[in-house]
């Protein structure tokens, strides 16, 4: 089945908000929002959301959906909390957190999708109770907790140092 062209801006935002992201996390270790690749992966990402709300598979609203609404929410309260107060503070563990969740709940979608279309001839998963795709996820799980708690030493030492 091939994609919509809503489907293709999506996914080329998509793609371009993932890869702010991971543009972000080897810069400065977290979605930095004062950069432009954390601004990049804020935008991108909810234009990702919000033209995910315009795609279905099977007509409807569908838990894709739900996953678009709640990483929009989560972008969106981050963003709040970076323009709210600036500097090395309290909310910096709450925007972190929020903004690699966001992330990481992307994937989501993102691995469901990918593995069920890719390759095309043969893709990688017959459907999305595929073991690979529940595999992929854990992985990216444990790699989200691990990064959440080098972000939350990160900060609090910056907190430190610079309250």
């Amino acid at each position: 089945m091939g994609l919509s062209s809503l489907g293709i801006f999506h996914t080329l935002i998509g793609i371009t908000a993932i890869v702010a992201a991971i543009v972000s996390y080897i810069k400065y270790g977290k979605i930095n929002l004062a950069e432009l690749s954390g601004k990049t992966y804020a935008y991108s990402t909810i234009v990702t959301s919000l033209t995910a709300l315009g795609i279905s598979k099977h007509g409807g609203f569908n838990p894709g959906h739900v996953f678009s609404l709640f990483i929009l929410i989560l972008v969106i309260v981050a963003y709040l909390l970076y323009a709210k107060k600036k500097g090395n503070n309290r909310n910096r563990y709450v925007e972190n957190f929020l903004l690699s969740f966001s992330f990481f709940l992307s994937w989501v979608p993102t691995i469901n999708e990918t593995f069920t279309r890719v390759p095309l001839a043969e893709p990688l998963a017959k459907s999305s109770s595929d073991p690979i795709i529940a595999q992929t996820l854990l992985f990216l799980l444990v790699l989200f907790i691990a990064g959440s708690i080098f972000q939350f030493l990160k900060q609090k030492k910056m907190n430190m140092v610079n309250p």
